[in-house]
């Protein structure tokens, strides 16, 4: 499997990058072409843990830019600004005003949208007013019907010239190109073709993503689950079907359940894999007790109001931060193919941190 895993670290080298260079100062610096070195950068969310680690990695790793870090909070801005350095400032931006969005757009050439929650968003704000601006987009949605209502937009961008990418994150993004490797390597290296799917996610506490990974996992408990068996589409209860999946040394078997993310419909469409799922867990492991009591004593209009969710977080979020000083924040992702030959593959990508950290990868296969 060597050609496999260096086709991936290709694919990944610029998040393995700029992971390190969020905690790293001596980490080669990515040399960009004379028209794009002063670009200018918006990072929306950018005082929020994964976008202020997004702006800190891309003043590391490409000093010339200029980063704008987006938010609602001025002192917060500031403070962010204050470490970025002398290329950085901020801008007040209310995502859900259109006035205010354009404002921001208006002179950057790039905005990178990891001002989540994602779930429950009735519009794309963000990606309308990119399109009406011509400025290159890239978010790091995690949401289903966000992801798909953002690629009918595709027209558009494409009109307006200018690339828009949904769902650049870690899970969903590097997941994704974890399976579409395996699926490439299936069909070119093995001449056979794939069967079933299998995304698994670990997270321990909030994964120093912090209060934004709260509200995510408690809007999508009340999402029914979109999975695919064997060409067909079919539908299951949040947070059921828990198997004990193994990520590996330092993190080991840990329990995981379904839940409704996109990169299950985009395996299935694009990649043509007829059986897909996903599931996620966390630790410690009454936290997963937790979820499943919360998906059966509350109902799915109750976890599908964000402001209600909100309180939810609000409450939780103290205890969580505790727990993440006792639990650690690890992260990993192992996607699992079958294919029709018995031929069995995983790859897997473990971090320290959720928002920001040190990534490795690797793959296996196997003859069952």
């Amino acid at each position: 499997m060597a050609p496999s895993l260096l086709y991936f670290n290709t694919a990944a080298a610029v998040a393995v990058a700029s992971a390190k260079a969020a905690e790293n100062d001596n980490v080669s610096r990515v040399q960009l072409l004379d028209k794009t070195r002063n670009s200018r950068v918006l990072v929306l969310g950018g005082t929020g843990r994964v976008g202020g680690s997004t702006a800190t990695a891309l003043s590391k790793l490409c000093p010339d830019l200029r980063i704008v870090v987006g938010g609602r909070n001025r002192e917060k801005g500031a403070a962010m600004v204050a470490t970025l350095g002398k290329n950085s400032e901020f801008a007040e931006v209310n995502i859900n005003n259109k006035d205010s969005l354009e404002a921001a757009l208006s002179d950057v050439d790039l905005v990178v949208h990891a001002a989540g929650p994602f779930q429950q968003s009735q519009k794309c704000t963000v990606l309308e007013a990119a399109i009406e601006t011509q400025t290159a987009y890239l978010d790091v949605c995690d949401d289903t019907n966000y992801a798909f209502r953002a690629k009918s937009f595709k027209g558009r961008a494409v009109d307006a010239n200018i690339p828009a990418i949904t769902t650049g994150g870690v899970y969903p993004g590097v997941s994704n190109v974890m399976a579409a490797e395996l699926v490439r390597a299936a069909r070119s290296e093995s001449k056979t073709e794939p069967e079933r799917l299998r995304f698994s996610y670990y997270t321990a506490g909030s994964g120093g993503a912090g209060p934004t990974i709260l509200a995510t996992s408690f809007l999508l408990l009340g999402e029914e689950v979109v999975a695919y068996n064997k060409g067909q589409k079919i539908k299951l209860k949040p947070f059921t079907g828990m198997l004990n999946v193994d990520f590996g040394k330092g993190i080991g078997k840990r329990d995981v359940y379904l839940l409704n993310l996109p990169e299950v419909r985009s395996a299935h469409e694009v990649l043509e894999v007829p059986t897909v799922s996903a599931r996620f867990g966390t630790a410690p492991f009454f936290w997963n007790w937790g979820m499943e009591a919360m998906t059966n004593l509350l109902p799915a209009e109750f976890l599908r109001d964000r402001s209600k969710v909100q309180q939810l977080v609000e409450w939780f979020d103290p205890l969580v931060r505790a727990v993440d000083g006792i639990a650690g924040e690890r992260v990993s992702m192992r996607v699992d193919l079958e294919c029709t030959n018995e031929r069995s593959t995983l790859a897997l990508f473990s971090h320290r941190r959720l928002s920001v950290g040190k990534r490795h990868s690797c793959f296996c296969s196997s003859n069952s």
